[in-house]
């Protein structure tokens, strides 16, 4: 990214959410890129003195893009500052005001465009993505390129190659628009938000979903209309392109009358459930953002809320839980998916140390921060070793994908499934 900046009137992190930090340091143990590197300057506590320094009128330099970059907004920090410092909204404040001030190269700035303003919000493109996905894993391309990645022989390539997801034919996009009965007397009707990539890479996701909640008395609608919930474009500075997408799903989820609006994804619904923050100057949509935000759960929430299907066939296999961090930092959600894999029966479930440690995914960060994530990968993968599981359990498919690649580099083959999975697999026995 270029260092020139220009004049703008978008405002960085709010002034009172900058004055909330007391500088006590407990949050740089909860920081994973502190814990990595042993730097202030890339804990919470030393972004947000970079940010109030920016905020006091100070240039943005390659430092601050630099250190706001390599943050994972992974929101650990959080959950260990006693004052209540929002952080997450903060370094989302900072990546809009830079992304509003600086100017990236032609290739990166067009890139960035297709990925977040064509791909991203697009059925269509999606599916074609996900076709080339698939004919790229079915014709052998994958496993070749993969092994020559092994042998160091494509270089950055290489390590980004590990991560290429599986597209997971037929793609769930043709399930938008209907609805599924529930199994026994309805109890709840709830609306089904499928995200955006997760309607081609986890397809077999989504669809036990539908069937696990069909299972505990859920008329399931997955209403026309729904799309990318704007998660990656927030976290990326794209402040104006994520509300584009998150009216289209306010007007789509809030035309049903749904009792909640169920998502398996927690980094989607920890920005569901911000979309009233996100229209709080909107006179036209700050209402209905906090109307929707108010309904939204994510599928571990909502499943242990209820009087749960007991109607499960054992699952003999020793499972570990991976905290995602936007479900477990980001939602405040820890006991729910452990209560439901404790309501398994069969199922042994061993704690690994630091579960609520980032693993390196967060959207698209293992990505563009590539070396860090692997290294927070690789010790996340230490942890899980330790536990002696043969099943990993997660709550998010970013975080599924990153393990996936987790255990292939360093696991001993486990086997990488949402808290969902598990449940769907007992029920069918």
């Amino acid at each position: 990214m270029a260092d020139s900046i220009a004049v703008s009137e978008k405002p960085g992190p709010r002034q009172f959410d900058l004055d909330r930090c007391v500088h006590c340091g407990l949050c740089l143990n909860a920081c994973p890129t502190y814990r990595e590197l042993g730097l202030e300057m890339d804990s919470p506590r030393g972004r947000v003195y970079q940010m109030v320094q920016v905020a006091e009128g100070q240039a943005i330099t390659p430092s601050y893009l630099q250190h706001i970059g390599l943050c994972l907004a992974c929101r650990g920090c959080e959950s260990a500052c006693p004052s209540g410092v929002p952080y997450g909204r903060m370094v989302e404040d900072a990546r809009a005001e830079i992304e509003s001030r600086t100017q990236r190269g032609w290739l990166a700035s067009r890139t960035r465009r297709f990925v977040f303003d064509t791909l991203l919000p697009s059925r269509s493109w999606l599916s074609v993505a996900g076709t080339m996905l698939y004919l790229y894993e079915a014709s052998g391309l994958k496993l070749l390129v993969r092994g020559m990645a092994s042998l160091g022989l494509l270089g950055r390539l290489g390590d980004l190659s590990q991560l290429t997801p599986s597209a997971q034919p037929p793609f769930f996009f043709s399930q938008i628009g209907r609805t599924f009965p529930a199994q026994g007397e309805r109890a709840q009707r709830v609306a089904f938000l499928t995200g955006c990539i997760a309607n081609v890479c986890f397809s077999r996701l989504n669809e036990a979903t539908v069937r696990v909640l069909q299972r505990n008395h859920c008329e399931v609608c997955v209403p026309e209309g729904q799309g990318c919930c704007g998660a990656l474009h927030l976290h990326s500075g794209l402040r104006e392109e994520a509300r584009k997408l998150a009216r289209r799903n306010i007007d789509a989820m809030l035309a049903g009358e749904y009792d909640a609006v169920i998502t398996n994804a927690s980094g989607c619904g920890s920005t569901l459930k911000e979309y009233g923050e996100l229209f709080h100057d909107d006179p036209e949509y700050a209402a209905k953002a906090r109307g929707f935000s108010a309904r939204v759960r994510d599928v571990n929430e909502f499943l242990a809320s209820l009087d749960l299907n007991p109607a499960m066939k054992p699952l003999n296999a020793v499972v570990t839980y991976q905290d995602s961090c936007h479900l477990a930092h980001g939602q405040r959600i820890r006991t729910a998916p452990r209560k439901l894999l404790a309501a398994i029966p069969g199922l042994t479930v061993r704690e690994m140390a630091g579960s609520d440690l980032c693993c390196g995914s967060a959207g698209v960060y293992n990505v563009v921060q590539n070396e860090m994530a692997m290294q927070l990968l690789s010790r996340k993968m230490e942890a899980v070793n330790a536990t002696g599981a043969n099943v990993i359990a997660t709550a998010n498919p970013g975080c599924m994908l990153q393990l996936e690649t987790g255990v292939r580099l360093h696991g001993s083959g486990q086997r990488v499934m949402h808290v969902v999975e598990l449940l769907d697999r007992a029920y069918s026995g």
